[in-house]
């Protein structure tokens, strides 16, 4: 599994770093092949461009911007955006580089350690994709708008995902027309970045639910190559890039419910984890916050909701889809008696006897396990689960069993 983690990180760092000026290199030859003069041509870029930077926005926007800089004439840059200077840009790639580093060395580093870092790193990514959903998609689009009304083949026959964009526009009887294209073209175009960018922040949750640093380096390598899958296709043929990127924004629309369920848990982690929550918190007797676990029945796994009582003695769940519809409840399958609270290092679960889990409780639970099972009348209690339970068993192992059988066989 090291050895995994040692490789991953070496792809991941050559993704990083080369990708983008590997594409900046072989910009001018890509631009001499092949010039394609089509309106079309302009909207197969900038789906490649708005993909590539939802896949993983800080990369993408930091990639795109060093591309913007390397590309443009020492005269120009001066001129360009925020996010293609390189005082963004050169700590965004360092930033990035420490993640992948993070991730592949978590091997050797204990959890304990490491999930702090995960927490930072998720909060990254979910500020980094509102500020490029808020500024640069914007401005991709309007680099779009531009390329289709001043037919610029150069910018067009660029690298899609990070292309150096034209800038002219016309005017067609003294009315300047692109304007409106951006009225209708920007709002698709952040619809489709935060659909793709659910997706991939999804990965940054299962990292931060993982205990395993192998898993974590395997899937930040994953999700980097296939951003220089998306970029290196695109170099090759902007018509390639674009339809990789549509099989990428169709995945995302049909996962769409599962990495938004996943983010809102992903959020409240974070959220209680970074304000030590559980410090200024007490579990209430009924309606507590809580989310469905893999095993209940009828309701998709991670739904937010709430764990009530009902009056006759059994248990509810209420839950609204995707927050806002209206609300929908469905009854604990399983009797009260039969459940317990599963202690975990960093969250706790509702299980019952055969260990499946029902329910998992945000971290602002953790260590409030007696009062939820006390509120809730739960039979088993609380018992050690995850971590804990494996630490307790080597703990009893070493300390316990293993001292009290040969005392007993004495």
């Amino acid at each position: 599994m090291k050895r995994f983690a040692v490789f991953s990180l070496l792809a991941s760092l050559a993704l990083v770093i080369v990708v983008p000026f590997a594409v900046a290199g072989a910009s001018a030859t890509a631009a001499a092949a092949k010039s394609d003069r089509s309106p079309a041509a302009p909207i197969a870029t900038t789906l490649s461009t708005i993909t590539g930077i939802a896949i993983s926005p800080l990369l993408g926007t930091s990639a795109y911007g060093a591309y913007k800089w390397w590309s443009a004439d020492e005269k120009s840059r001066a001129a360009l955006p925020w996010y293609a200077q390189p005082k963004f840009w050169l700590p965004a790639l360092l930033i990035v580089g420490l993640c992948a580093a993070k991730d592949a060395l978590g091997t050797a580093v204990p959890p304990g350690l490491k999930k702090p870092l995960d927490v930072l790193e998720t909060i990254e990514n979910k500020f980094s994709g509102l500020v490029a959903a808020g500024a640069v998609i914007p401005f991709v689009m309007d680099a779009m708008a531009k390329m289709i009304f001043s037919g610029d083949a150069a910018a067009v026959a660029a690298p899609p995902v990070f292309a150096h964009t034209g800038v002219a526009a016309i005017h067609l009887a003294a009315f300047e027309v692109t304007w409106l294209l951006n009225l209708l073209t920007v709002p698709f175009g952040v619809a489709v970045f935060v659909l793709v960018w659910l997706g991939s922040h999804a990965i940054n949750v299962l990292i931060l639910l993982s205990p395993w640093g192998a898993i974590d380096a395997a899937l930040k390598a994953a999700r980097t190559g296939l951003l220089g899958l998306v970029t290196l296709s695109a170099t090759i043929d902007p018509w390639v890039g674009a339809g990789l990127s549509l099989a990428v924004i169709v995945l995302a629309y049909f996962t769409a419910g599962w990495a938004f369920r996943l983010t809102v848990f992903g959020w409240l982690f974070c959220w209680d984890f970074l304000t030590r929550r559980r410090n200024r918190f007490s579990p209430a007797e009924n309606d507590n916050v809580i989310f469905a676990g893999p095993n209940f029945p009828g309701v998709p796994v991670r739904t937010y909701g709430r764990l009530v009582q009902r009056t006759e003695g059994g248990l509810e769940f209420v839950y609204r889809p995707w927050l806002r519809l209206p609300p929908r409840s469905a009854a604990v399958p399983v009797d009260r008696r039969g459940l317990a609270v599963g202690e975990g290092m960093f969250f706790s679960d509702i299980v019952a006897e055969n260990g499946d889990t029902l329910f998992s409780l945000p971290p602002r639970y953790r260590g409030h396990e007696a009062i939820v099972a006390r509120a809730y009348l739960l039979g088993g209690g609380v018992q050690p689960a995850g971590l804990c339970k494996a630490w307790s068993e080597l703990r009893d192992m070493i300390g316990g069993r293993a001292i009290k059988e040969p005392a007993l066989s004495a």
